[in-house]
């Protein structure tokens, strides 16, 4: 059976999904998840520019990526980082079989609307899991860096951040993010 093709055209943007197989951890411990953000960084270097990160997520058994593509296909970019990454793994763990479950998932972002409100689930991934109570405290996503608390690595926010007025883009896409979190007094955080 072959793979089903993936639509693709210069300047598009992706949300990039990517499960362990069988729901198993893909980052076992910390030393894990940075190898994985060195393999992305490294990506982006060899490909010069033809591809950039606008936030990201790596959580225990999947990782999310808001990616655009430019002159090359968004396959060239995951391939290489997941390859390079099931390879470490594997040989690490001595780990044989998929380290993912099928191929990475996309989903074409269409619009200005999706764009944000897809960066804004990817943001909110680790509060929805309950391993954080606001998503500026997990450590593997690109949240803390978008709202100006970390030097941005690997992303460029200035995409994301130009829909927000100029002089506070930053603090308007943290209450963006951070509205989507409702507190209910009587029961505990419950997140939309």
């Amino acid at each position: 059976m072959t793979n089903k093709k993936r639509p693709w055209c210069p300047g598009a943007i992706f949300h990039i999904t990517a499960r362990g197989n069988h729901r198993n951890d893909i980052f076992r411990n910390q030393e894990d998840f940075q190898v994985y953000s060195t393999f992305l960084e490294e990506a982006l270097q060899h490909f010069e520019n033809q591809f950039q990160i606008y936030c990201y997520c790596l959580m225990n058994n999947h990782v999310h990526l808001l990616v655009k593509t430019e002159n090359l296909h968004i396959c060239n970019f995951i391939s290489r980082v997941h390859s390079i990454y099931a390879r470490y793994f594997n040989k690490k763990y001595k780990y044989i079989g998929h380290l993912y479950q099928d191929r990475y998932y996309t989903e074409l972002i269409e619009d200005d609307a999706q764009l944000l409100s897809t960066s804004r689930y990817i943001h909110l991934n680790p509060v929805r899991a309950n391993m954080v109570k606001k998503p500026a405290d997990y450590q593997w996503s690109s949240y803390s860096m978008v709202i100006g608390l970390n030097r941005e690595k690997l992303i460029n926010s200035e995409p994301i951040l130009s829909y927000f007025k100029a002089n506070k883009s930053r603090e308007f896409y943290k209450s963006f993010v951070e509205s989507a979190i409702k507190i209910k007094l009587d029961e505990g955080e419950e997140v939309i």
